[in-house]
């Protein structure tokens, strides 16, 4: 009984004030970019590293 308290007083504070602090879309945009781009950058690094291997061995 408590529960579906609590959720209508959360449905009614949501219906009350829409904006909740949800994150936005250029935030989720900004940080998808973030995210492919480091993903990019290791995969060159491990790339780069995989090729030069045998000739880095040597020093």
């Amino acid at each position: 009984m408590r529960l579906t308290t609590r959720v209508q007083d959360s449905l009614q504070e949501a219906a009350r004030r829409p904006d909740r602090g949800d994150i936005s879309t250029t935030t989720v945009i900004i940080w998808v970019a973030a995210v492919t781009g480091a993903v990019l950058i290791a995969g060159t690094i491990a790339v780069v590293i995989a090729k030069y291997n045998g000739k880095l061995a040597g020093l």
